[in-house]
């Protein structure tokens, strides 16, 4: 099969590349469309240790089913389908507890951190367990169905915080995740949402997708903007969908006495704040890690329009171009979300 594959720091090639073999377990896809994630991005850099080459990357995708092994129940050749990202083993007591994304044998799809690899959909197939895979809609597309793991990544973020009626909801970050993240707390019916960006690009996306207030902190002071979009109290619940030790920083800051912090992002491994603003202004903080059990439900939502993908789709290109692609990303010159790439 053909395959994009990571082969150094900054560096894809489109090779031959043997077919995966595919286990009593497993069904094999005919990938016809893949996302690049933002930590596929970061993780072409080299920098982040979870992309060691020789590795294909390619976590969000969606396909049609190519050949199940004997154990596989419920699919057969010939159907559209969409899976996690997160293999998960579906034995241990997380597991069996329905918390997979805390799976002790979890793997990523397209991630290599060390202590196992896992190869992606950045090629023409791609061998995953029955038990991550989900039927698509007619009405569904296969680049649709791409950023529906973006969409469950979100939809748990939403998950992992009280959201109330009365609420003011804000989200720091307006990227892919923090967009879906928007959405899907959007649908719990807060009483405002308000997206917090410095790209005017990505804030006026969120304005599309209902926002009620955007805010540019290079260009206001962030807490003071809050405050003013909420009677001086602040944020209930704050989302986190940057990972820079700032952000984190700006997420504790913009939060209500009470109210919740969310942390999505990863970008750093280190941020600091003050307890004493933990215990005083009795705040939770909380993290939020890929989806558990959303992925399903995420269908329904992107088939029925409460969450729409097609704002963030930026691009769509063969898989042969992969390489550009992830160059045109790194560089950052452009207003780009998400570009999907089509075996």
């Amino acid at each position: 099969m053909k395959a994009l594959v990571y082969t150094a720091p900054y560096t894809f090639e489109y090779l031959d590349f043997p077919d995966p073999v595919v286990g009593d377990d497993e069904v094999l896809i005919r990938v016809k469309a893949c996302g690049i994630c933002g930590s596929d991005v970061h993780g072409a850099t080299g920098k982040t240790g979870r992309r060691l080459p020789p590795l294909i990357m390619g976590h969000e995708a969606a396909g049609i089913v190519e050949q199940t092994g004997p154990n596989v129940k419920g699919f057969e050749p010939g159907d559209r389908v969409c899976f996690d990202s997160t293999v998960y083993c579906n034995q241990c007591p997380p597991c069996r507890k329905g918390l997979f994304n805390r799976c002790e044998k979890r793997q990523v799809l397209g991630v290599s951190p060390g202590d196992f690899k896992r190869h992606g959909a950045m090629a023409e197939y791609v061998a995953v367990p029955w038990w991550i895979v989900a039927k698509i809609p007619d009405n569904m597309s296969f680049v649709q169905a791409a950023l529906l793991e973006a969409v469950s990544i979100g939809v748990h973020a939403a998950s992992r915080a009280p959201i109330t009626p009365q609420d003011t909801v804000a989200v720091i970050g307006a990227g892919t995740i923090g967009l879906f993240i928007m959405q899907a707390a959007k649908l719990k019916g807060p009483a405002k949402v308000i997206a917090c960006d410095i790209n005017e690009f990505r804030l006026d996306t969120a304005r599309k997708l209902g926002a009620a207030a955007v805010i540019n902190p290079a260009g206001a002071d962030l807490k003071e903007a809050v405050l003013k979009q909420t009677d001086s109290r602040g944020a209930d619940v704050t989302f986190e969908a940057v990972g820079f030790a700032r952000t984190f920083a700006d997420a504790v800051a913009i939060t209500a006495t009470g109210g919740c912090i969310v942390a999505v992002g990863n970008l750093e491994d280190r941020a600091e704040f003050n307890p004493q603003e933990l215990v005083a202004r009795e705040l939770t903080f909380t993290g939020s890690y890929a989806s558990s059990g959303e992925y399903r439900d995420c269908i329904e939502l992107v088939a029925s329009g409460r969450i729409d993908v097609e704002p963030l789709i930026s691009d769509v290109v063969p898989l042969s171009a992969g390489a550009s692609a992830f160059d045109r990303l790194l560089k950052a010159e452009e207003n780009l979300l998400k570009i999907v790439l089509e075996p």
